[in-house]
């Protein structure tokens, strides 16, 4: 696991940044860069360059955060059974840096039927050679 002090996170991280992903708050709906965001390419972890989801799994739940429906790797999420908020959920955290990302709810598309629910600021994009834009049919 690869982990900074609180110090260095909060020399590299935005506000936003480091307080949903070292103290796992939870960003506005419709307010995080990557909600909207269609390009092709990887999100990576924003703490430690990890690869987390391709844009091929990223579909439009209508919740207003980026939702996939795998990760790029199992090994690279980290579930974590959550019962703050007066909620039962799975939270999902970078197994490399246990960086906070967001959640996963079982009401997603197939094959999976998973729907990863993730914080944009939890995030950073890395686009493909042949990145085109545009959101998916």
């Amino acid at each position: 696991m690869t982990k900074k002090t609180d110090q260095e996170y909060k020399n590299i991280l935005s506000d936003i940044q480091y307080r949903v992903t070292r103290e796992a708050a939870t960003e506005r709906p419709f307010s995080g860069e990557f909600w909207d965001h269609w390009a092709n390419g990887q999100y990576r972890c924003i703490c430690c360059d990890t690869p987390l989801f391709a844009s091929s799994t990223k579909f439009d739940a209508g919740c207003g955060w980026p939702s996939y429906s795998a990760p790029e790797n199992n090994d690279a999420i980290t579930e974590i059974r959550d019962v703050s908020h007066g909620m039962i959920r799975t939270e999902v955290r970078c197994t490399q840096c246990d960086a906070h990302l967001g959640h996963v709810f079982e009401d997603g598309p197939q094959p999976t039927g998973l729907r990863y629910c993730i914080n944009s600021a939890s995030l950073k994009f890395e686009p493909s050679a042949n990145a085109s834009s545009g959101k998916p049919e």
